[in-house]
Protein backbone atom coordinates (compact mmCIF):
# COMPACT_ATOMS: atom_id res chain seq x y z
CA UNK A 1 0.00 0.00 0.00
CA UNK A 2 1.38 3.36 -1.04
CA UNK A 3 0.16 6.54 0.61
CA UNK A 4 -0.38 9.30 -1.91
CA UNK A 5 1.36 12.58 -1.14
CA UNK A 6 -0.75 15.66 -0.43
CA UNK A 7 0.03 19.29 -1.15
CA UNK A 8 2.68 20.81 -3.39
CA UNK A 9 5.86 22.78 -2.86
CA UNK A 10 4.76 25.85 -4.80
CA UNK A 11 1.42 26.12 -2.98
CA UNK A 12 3.03 25.80 0.45
CA UNK A 13 5.62 28.42 -0.47
CA UNK A 14 2.90 30.78 -1.75
CA UNK A 15 0.83 30.43 1.42
CA UNK A 16 3.89 30.94 3.61
CA UNK A 17 4.81 34.14 1.75
CA UNK A 18 1.23 35.38 2.05
CA UNK A 19 1.43 34.76 5.79
CA UNK A 20 4.56 36.92 6.04
CA UNK A 21 2.83 39.70 4.09
CA UNK A 22 -0.69 39.66 5.54
CA UNK A 23 -0.54 37.67 8.77
CA UNK A 24 -2.08 34.50 10.10
CA UNK A 25 -5.79 35.42 9.93
CA UNK A 26 -5.49 36.02 6.20
CA UNK A 27 -4.01 32.55 5.69
CA UNK A 28 -6.55 30.96 8.02
CA UNK A 29 -9.50 32.25 5.99
CA UNK A 30 -7.67 31.55 2.73
CA UNK A 31 -7.96 27.86 3.61
CA UNK A 32 -11.69 28.03 2.86
CA UNK A 33 -11.29 28.46 -0.94
CA UNK A 34 -8.21 26.21 -0.95
CA UNK A 35 -10.19 23.45 0.75
CA UNK A 36 -13.07 23.99 -1.64
CA UNK A 37 -10.72 23.35 -4.57
CA UNK A 38 -9.77 19.95 -3.14
CA UNK A 39 -13.41 19.37 -2.24
CA UNK A 40 -14.21 19.57 -5.95
CA UNK A 41 -11.32 17.57 -7.36
CA UNK A 42 -9.98 15.11 -4.72
CA UNK A 43 -12.59 12.41 -5.33
CA UNK A 44 -10.32 9.60 -4.11
CA UNK A 45 -10.01 11.34 -0.74
CA UNK A 46 -13.77 11.64 -0.45
CA UNK A 47 -14.16 7.94 -1.15
CA UNK A 48 -11.69 7.01 1.62
CA UNK A 49 -13.21 9.43 4.14
CA UNK A 50 -16.70 8.13 3.42
CA UNK A 51 -15.52 4.65 4.41
CA UNK A 52 -13.75 6.06 7.46
CA UNK A 53 -16.83 7.83 8.83
CA UNK A 54 -19.00 4.81 8.08
CA UNK A 55 -16.63 2.55 10.03
CA UNK A 56 -16.77 4.97 12.99
CA UNK A 57 -20.56 4.90 12.81
CA UNK A 58 -20.74 8.64 12.14
CA UNK A 59 -22.69 10.52 9.51
CA UNK A 60 -20.89 11.80 6.43
CA UNK A 61 -21.99 14.52 4.04
CA UNK A 62 -20.46 17.22 1.87
CA UNK A 63 -20.12 19.70 4.74
CA UNK A 64 -18.34 17.15 6.97
CA UNK A 65 -16.07 16.27 4.05
CA UNK A 66 -15.25 19.95 3.44
CA UNK A 67 -14.53 20.56 7.14
CA UNK A 68 -12.21 17.55 7.26
CA UNK A 69 -10.26 18.93 4.29
CA UNK A 70 -10.16 22.40 5.86
CA UNK A 71 -8.84 21.04 9.15
CA UNK A 72 -6.10 19.20 7.29
CA UNK A 73 -5.18 22.38 5.41
CA UNK A 74 -4.99 24.38 8.65
CA UNK A 75 -2.82 21.80 10.42
CA UNK A 76 -0.54 21.56 7.38
CA UNK A 77 -0.10 25.34 7.24
CA UNK A 78 0.49 25.42 11.01
CA UNK A 79 3.28 22.89 10.58
CA UNK A 80 5.32 25.45 8.63
CA UNK A 81 4.29 28.68 10.31
CA UNK A 82 4.97 27.20 13.76
CA UNK A 83 8.57 26.62 12.72
CA UNK A 84 8.92 30.23 11.63
CA UNK A 85 7.21 31.73 14.68
CA UNK A 86 6.72 29.06 17.39
CA UNK A 87 5.87 31.62 20.07
CA UNK A 88 2.69 32.62 18.20
CA UNK A 89 1.17 29.22 19.02
CA UNK A 90 -0.55 28.23 22.24
CA UNK A 91 -0.32 24.57 23.30
CA UNK A 92 -2.38 23.79 26.37
CA UNK A 93 -1.33 20.77 28.42
CA UNK A 94 -3.42 19.22 31.14
CA UNK A 95 -1.31 18.22 34.14
CA UNK A 96 1.70 19.94 32.60
CA UNK A 97 4.01 19.37 35.57
CA UNK A 98 3.34 15.62 35.51
CA UNK A 99 4.06 15.50 31.78
CA UNK A 100 7.29 17.43 32.26
CA UNK A 101 8.41 15.02 34.96
CA UNK A 102 7.84 12.06 32.63
CA UNK A 103 9.51 13.68 29.62
CA UNK A 104 12.58 14.86 31.50
CA UNK A 105 13.76 11.26 31.36
CA UNK A 106 13.69 8.58 28.67
CA UNK A 107 10.21 8.31 27.18
CA UNK A 108 8.54 6.91 24.09
CA UNK A 109 6.18 9.56 22.76
CA UNK A 110 3.44 7.84 20.79
CA UNK A 111 2.09 10.08 18.02
CA UNK A 112 -0.32 9.45 15.15
CA UNK A 113 -1.16 11.32 11.94
CA UNK A 114 -3.61 13.34 13.97
CA UNK A 115 -4.17 17.06 14.47
CA UNK A 116 -1.17 19.30 15.06
CA UNK A 117 1.43 16.73 16.04
CA UNK A 118 3.98 18.35 13.68
CA UNK A 119 3.30 21.87 14.97
CA UNK A 120 3.82 20.77 18.57
CA UNK A 121 7.37 19.69 17.74
CA UNK A 122 8.24 23.29 16.84
CA UNK A 123 7.83 24.43 20.44
CA UNK A 124 8.14 21.36 22.68
CA UNK A 125 7.08 21.50 26.31
CA UNK A 126 10.32 19.88 27.47
CA UNK A 127 13.97 20.84 27.09
CA UNK A 128 14.88 17.18 26.76
CA UNK A 129 15.90 16.16 23.26
CA UNK A 130 13.10 14.64 21.18
CA UNK A 131 14.16 12.17 18.50
CA UNK A 132 11.38 11.73 15.93
CA UNK A 133 11.59 8.39 14.13
CA UNK A 134 9.91 8.88 10.79
CA UNK A 135 9.88 8.11 7.10
CA UNK A 136 7.50 10.77 6.00
CA UNK A 137 5.69 10.70 2.69
CA UNK A 138 5.97 14.31 1.58
CA UNK A 139 7.30 15.81 -1.62
CA UNK A 140 10.96 16.83 -1.75
CA UNK A 141 9.89 20.37 -2.66
CA UNK A 142 7.82 20.60 0.54
CA UNK A 143 10.63 19.13 2.62
CA UNK A 144 13.06 21.71 1.21
CA UNK A 145 10.76 24.54 2.29
CA UNK A 146 10.46 23.07 5.78
CA UNK A 147 14.22 22.66 6.10
CA UNK A 148 14.80 26.24 4.96
CA UNK A 149 12.72 27.69 7.81
CA UNK A 150 14.79 28.70 10.81
CA UNK A 151 14.05 26.59 13.88
CA UNK A 152 14.31 29.14 16.69
CA UNK A 153 13.30 27.12 19.76
CA UNK A 154 13.20 23.52 18.63
CA UNK A 155 15.27 20.76 20.27
CA UNK A 156 14.13 18.21 17.71
CA UNK A 157 16.24 15.58 15.99
CA UNK A 158 14.80 13.50 13.15
CA UNK A 159 15.87 9.86 12.84
CA UNK A 160 15.22 9.17 9.17
CA UNK A 161 14.05 5.61 8.62
CA UNK A 162 15.27 5.73 5.03
CA UNK A 163 18.80 5.27 6.47
CA UNK A 164 18.03 1.59 7.02
CA UNK A 165 17.17 -0.55 10.03
CA UNK A 166 20.64 -0.87 11.58
CA UNK A 167 21.57 2.87 11.65
CA UNK A 168 18.07 3.73 12.91
CA UNK A 169 18.27 1.09 15.66
CA UNK A 170 21.66 2.43 16.76
CA UNK A 171 20.35 6.01 16.95
CA UNK A 172 17.31 4.90 18.96
CA UNK A 173 19.48 2.90 21.36
CA UNK A 174 21.86 5.84 21.84
CA UNK A 175 18.99 8.25 22.48
CA UNK A 176 17.42 6.00 25.11
CA UNK A 177 20.78 5.45 26.80
CA UNK A 178 21.09 9.26 26.98
CA UNK A 179 17.68 9.48 28.70
CA UNK A 180 16.18 11.24 25.67
CA UNK A 181 12.70 11.03 24.13
CA UNK A 182 11.82 8.82 21.16
CA UNK A 183 8.74 9.91 19.18
CA UNK A 184 7.18 7.33 16.86
CA UNK A 185 3.98 7.11 14.82
CA UNK A 186 1.76 4.30 16.04
CA UNK A 187 -0.83 4.39 13.27
CA UNK A 188 1.46 3.49 10.38
CA UNK A 189 4.20 0.86 10.30
CA UNK A 190 6.89 1.39 7.67
CA UNK A 191 8.03 -2.24 7.77
CA UNK A 192 5.94 -5.39 7.42
CA UNK A 193 7.78 -6.97 10.37
CA UNK A 194 6.30 -4.34 12.71
CA UNK A 195 2.70 -4.52 11.49
CA UNK A 196 0.35 -5.62 14.25
CA UNK A 197 -3.21 -6.63 13.45
CA UNK A 198 -5.83 -5.44 15.92
CA UNK A 199 -9.56 -4.87 16.03
CA UNK A 200 -10.18 -1.18 15.38
CA UNK A 201 -13.82 -0.10 15.45
CA UNK A 202 -14.70 -3.76 15.02
CA UNK A 203 -12.58 -4.36 11.91
CA UNK A 204 -9.05 -5.66 11.38
CA UNK A 205 -6.47 -2.90 11.00
CA UNK A 206 -2.69 -2.68 11.25
CA UNK A 207 -0.69 -0.65 13.74
CA UNK A 208 3.00 -0.13 14.41
CA UNK A 209 4.30 -2.64 16.95
CA UNK A 210 7.84 -1.23 17.02
CA UNK A 211 7.42 1.46 19.75
CA UNK A 212 5.89 -1.14 22.07
CA UNK A 213 8.78 -3.55 21.43
CA UNK A 214 11.30 -0.79 22.13
CA UNK A 215 9.44 0.08 25.34
CA UNK A 216 9.49 -3.50 26.57
CA UNK A 217 13.13 -4.21 25.72
CA UNK A 218 14.42 -0.95 27.23
CA UNK A 219 11.94 -0.59 30.12
CA UNK A 220 10.91 2.82 28.79
CA UNK A 221 7.48 4.35 29.59
CA UNK A 222 5.08 5.25 26.78
CA UNK A 223 3.24 8.56 26.64
CA UNK A 224 0.38 8.73 24.10
CA UNK A 225 0.05 12.22 22.69
CA UNK A 226 -2.87 13.69 20.71
CA UNK A 227 -2.55 17.35 19.63
CA UNK A 228 -6.08 18.68 19.05
CA UNK A 229 -6.70 21.88 17.09
CA UNK A 230 -9.10 24.11 19.04
CA UNK A 231 -8.87 27.43 17.15
CA UNK A 232 -6.56 29.94 15.51
CA UNK A 233 -3.03 28.86 16.45
CA UNK A 234 -4.42 27.03 19.49
CA UNK A 235 -4.01 23.36 20.35
CA UNK A 236 -4.97 21.20 23.29
CA UNK A 237 -2.51 18.39 24.01
CA UNK A 238 -4.11 15.27 25.45
CA UNK A 239 -1.66 12.78 26.92
CA UNK A 240 -2.16 9.34 28.44
CA UNK A 241 0.59 7.23 29.96
CA UNK A 242 0.70 3.55 29.00
CA UNK A 243 2.32 1.19 31.47
CA UNK A 244 3.62 -2.02 29.97
CA UNK A 245 3.75 -4.84 32.48
CA UNK A 246 7.40 -5.82 32.29
CA UNK A 247 6.73 -8.82 34.52
CA UNK A 248 4.80 -10.45 31.69
CA UNK A 249 6.34 -12.10 28.65
CA UNK A 250 7.02 -9.70 25.79
CA UNK A 251 4.17 -10.81 23.51
CA UNK A 252 1.56 -10.72 26.24
CA UNK A 253 2.69 -7.32 27.53
CA UNK A 254 2.66 -5.84 24.01
CA UNK A 255 -0.75 -7.35 23.21
CA UNK A 256 -2.27 -5.70 26.28
CA UNK A 257 -0.57 -2.33 25.65
CA UNK A 258 -1.59 -2.14 21.98
CA UNK A 259 -5.17 -3.03 22.86
CA UNK A 260 -5.17 -0.20 25.41
CA UNK A 261 -3.69 2.22 22.87
CA UNK A 262 -6.26 1.27 20.22
CA UNK A 263 -9.12 1.86 22.67
CA UNK A 264 -7.68 5.28 23.54
CA UNK A 265 -7.32 6.12 19.87
CA UNK A 266 -10.92 5.09 19.18
CA UNK A 267 -12.12 7.43 21.93
CA UNK A 268 -10.07 10.32 20.52
CA UNK A 269 -11.34 9.79 16.97
CA UNK A 270 -14.96 9.67 18.09
CA UNK A 271 -14.45 13.05 19.78
CA UNK A 272 -12.41 14.62 16.95
CA UNK A 273 -13.07 12.57 13.79
CA UNK A 274 -12.00 15.33 11.38
CA UNK A 275 -8.46 15.54 12.76
CA UNK A 276 -7.12 12.17 11.62
CA UNK A 277 -5.29 12.63 8.33
CA UNK A 278 -4.91 9.14 6.89
CA UNK A 279 -6.51 9.69 3.49
CA UNK A 280 -6.73 6.07 2.43
CA UNK A 281 -8.70 3.01 3.51
CA UNK A 282 -7.00 2.18 6.81
CA UNK A 283 -8.86 -1.14 6.99
CA UNK A 284 -7.83 -2.44 3.59
CA UNK A 285 -6.01 -5.80 3.37
CA UNK A 286 -2.26 -5.52 3.72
Amino acid sequence: MTVKQRGSGWSIKLVFNLYKLFGYKFVYFLMYPVSFFYFLFASNVKYSLKKYYKTLGLKFNDWIYFEHLRMFAICLVDRFISKYDPNSYNFIYEEKETILEIMNSKTILLFSHFGGWASSSSNPVTKNRINIVMHEVILDSIKEIENSIEKKLSNIHVIDQSMGQIPVSIEIANAISNNEIIAIMADRATSDKYKYKAKFFGKDAYFNKNPFKISYKTRTPILCCFVVNTGLQKYKVETIKLNLDFNLKEKEAIDIAIKEYVELFEDILLKYPNQWFNFYNFWESK
